[in-house]
């Protein structure tokens, strides 16, 4: 019997609350981090947490953002 595999790509959780300016981050002891979800299947979710090495709370939004912009646009490069 042949089965057909398919090559999915992750899917990525992202709920934005926006009258929350915060949201996705959280300060553990000074430091400003990020946690959101992805889906590397249809069964199975990931949290990722990561520090985004600040105190400063616009430096941590700022952070944030671009992430998710990276995130939500991937680029595709090839190699040479």
């Amino acid at each position: 019997m042949n089965k057909l595999i398919e090559n999915q790509a992750e899917e990525l959780a992202l709920r934005i609350d926006d009258s929350n300016e915060n949201h996705h981050l959280w300060n553990n002891n000074g430091t400003w981090w990020i946690h959101y979800t992805i889906y590397p299947t249809p069964v199975t979710a990931e949290r990722v947490r990561h520090s985004l090495r600040t105190s400063d709370l616009s430096i941590a939004r700022e952070r944030r953002d671009t992430l998710f912009q990276k995130l939500l646009n991937p680029t595709t490069r090839l190699a040479a």
